[in-house]
C-alpha cells in the first residue's frame, strides 16, 4: 500500500503559459517604452504595432523573433484590425493582454473643430480601441483569463479648454471600460484604465490642429488667449514632470502581472491629485477652482466679452 501522504502530494505540471501581448502605438513615447520593456521580458510573446508610415521607427529598435514581432496597424481601419488578429490567431492562438495605447490629441476650442476632425479624434481614441477589444474578447472568454488595458488620461477624468475633442474621446473610453469591467467579471477577464497626467516627453509637439487652431495662422480673435496661454502651459507642465514614459511602462507591467488589478490606475502624481480632488471637492467649487488655476484665465478674451 502506498503511504497515505502520497495521496496529498500534488503533481505540479511545469508552467508553459506565455501570454500574448498586443501593444498599439509603439513608434514613440509610452508605446515605444512599453515595447522595449516587454522585449526584455522573455515570459511574454509580444506584437508591437504602429501605423505603416511610422513602422520603420519601430523596426529600428527590434528584430522579429520567435516571441516578438512588429506589425503595421492603423487602429482606425477595421480591415487592418481583422487582418492582424487573423495573423495572431494563426501564429499564437489569440491575444491574452490587449494594451490600447495608440492615440492622437487635437488642440482646438470646440468652435474651431470640424466634423471631420471630431471623427478622426474619436476613430483613433475610441472606435479603434473598441474594435480591437471586440476582436480580443472571444479568445479571452474561452480561456477564462485575459486583460484589457486601456491607456486613458487625466483628460478622461476632467476636461480642459482647447482639448474638448480629446477629452470626449477619453471620457467615452472610460465609460465603455467601466461597463466592460462588469461584463467581463464573470469570465475572468480584467479591465484597467491607466490614467497618466503630464509626462516628461515631447508629445506636446505632436498635437493635431484644425485650420482655425493652427498656430501658423498667428492666432487672433476671441479665442487667441486660450491658445496663447494653454499651449505654453501644457509644455511647461510636461517639462517639469518627473514622470517618464518608462515609469508609466513599468506601471503598465505591474497591471499585467497583477492577478486582479483595479479599474482605475492614476499613473502620475498630478493624476492622483486630480483623482481625489474630483471626489472630495463639491462640484460647485471644483470647476471654479480649476478655472482659477489656469494661467491668466481671469483676463482671457476680455476685449471680446459682452458680459455685463
Amino acid at each position: 500500500m502506498r503511504p497515505i501522504l502520497h495521496l496529498f502530494q500534488s503533481k505540479k505540471k511545469p508552467q508553459h503559459y506565455q501570454p500574448v501581448v498586443l501593444v498599439t502605438g509603439c513608434s514613440a513615447g509610452l508605446g515605444l517604452a512599453l515595447a522595449k520593456l516587454l522585449h526584455s521580458r522573455t515570459e511574454y510573446r509580444v506584437i508591437a504595432t504602429a501605423r505603416e508610415k511610422s513602422l520603420e521607427k519601430v523596426r529600428n529598435h527590434f528584430l522579429d523573433d520567435e516571441r516578438f514581432i512588429v506589425r503595421s496597424l492603423d487602429v482606425t481601419s477595421e480591415e487592418d484590425r481583422i487582418r492582424l488578429f487573423d495573423e495572431i490567431q494563426k501564429l499564437w492562438g489569440g491575444v491574452d493582454v490587449l494594451i490600447n495605447n495608440a492615440g492622437i490629441s487635437y488642440r482646438a476650442v470646440v468652435e474651431h473643430m470640424t466634423e471631420k476632425d471630431e471623427e478622426l479624434q474619436m476613430a483613433t481614441n475610441y472606435f479603434g480601441p473598441m474594435g480591437l477589444i471586440r476582436l480580443a474578447l472571444p479568445h479571452m472568454r474561452n480561456t477564462g483569463r485575459g486583460k484589457i488595458i486601456n491607456i486613458s488620461s487625466v483628460s478622461g477624468m476632467l476636461a480642459m479648454p482647447t482639448m474638448a475633442a480629446y477629452s470626449a474621446s477619453k471620457f467615452a473610453l472610460e465609460g465603455a471600460s467601466e461597463s466592460l469591467w462588469y461584463e467581463m467579471r464573470p469570465f475572468g477577464v480584467t479591465v484597467t484604465l491607466v490614467q497618466p497626467g503630464f509626462i516628461h516627453s515631447n508629445s506636446f509637439k505632436n498635437v493635431y490642429h484644425t485650420p482655425l487652431s493652427d498656430p501658423t495662422r498667428n492666432w487672433s480673435g476671441p479665442y487667441c488667449d486660450f491658445y496663447l496661454n494653454m499651449t505654453p502651459f501644457v509644455e511647461k507642465m510636461m517639462n517639469l514632470s518627473l514622470t517618464t514614459p518608462e515609469k508609466i511602462a513599468h506601471e503598465v507591467l505591474r497591471v499585467i502581472k497583477s492577478e486582479n488589478p483595479p479599474l482605475w490606475v492614476p499613473a502620475t502624481l498630478d493624476a492622483k491629485v486630480f483623482y481625489y480632488l474630483r471626489r472630495l471637492l463639491p462640484r460647485r467649487i471644483f470647476l471654479p477652482f480649476l478655472y482659477w488655476c489656469l494661467p491668466n484665465a481671469k483676463n482671457w478674451s476680455k476685449e471680446f466679452s459682452h458680459r455685463r
